[in-house]
């Protein structure tokens, strides 16, 4: 199990990478006009979006590997589980939303501001943050 531990860790890692650098691309092509810039922020944020949807899927797997060794040989009842998986369900959907960012971006359909996408770039830190604390500290 901690080769699956270490796994998910590493893909974790990596699709946070993503998630964090995703939406400060955003931020830059929000407040470009460099009809040349524009479109090399189009091409990284596609390749990036592609690079890391696989890393999400993997961490998804091998959490969900560990979730249910875990459930069977500890029992279920942890409340902090619980909540974590609802972050993880909000971190899908905002992966979800990047995916649809990135398409308006590349159709130029973008109505939103770059000071808007500041405060969206901080939902993963702060989703981060909540999870590490209730894997860590428990505090359910």
């Amino acid at each position: 199990m901690l080769w699956v531990k270490a796994l998910h860790i590493i893909f974790i890692t990596s699709w946070f990478a993503g998630l964090f650098y995703l939406p400060r691309l955003f931020v830059n092509h929000a407040m470009s006009t460099d009809h040349e810039t524009i479109a090399r922020l189009k091409l990284m944020e596609h390749k990036l979006i592609r690079f890391m949807t696989p890393l999400g899927i993997l961490a998804l797997i091998f959490g969900i590997w560990l979730w249910s060794y875990f459930d069977f040989y500890m029992g279920a009842g942890w409340r902090w589980m619980h909540v974590k998986l609802t972050l993880v369900a909000v971190l899908i959907a905002y992966h979800g939303w990047c995916w649809k960012i990135c398409k308006n971006f590349a159709a130029d359909r973008n109505t939103r501001s770059h000071r808007w996408y500041r405060f969206f770039n901080e939902i993963p830190v702060l989703v981060l943050a909540a999870c590490v604390i209730l894997v860590v500290v428990k505090p359910f």
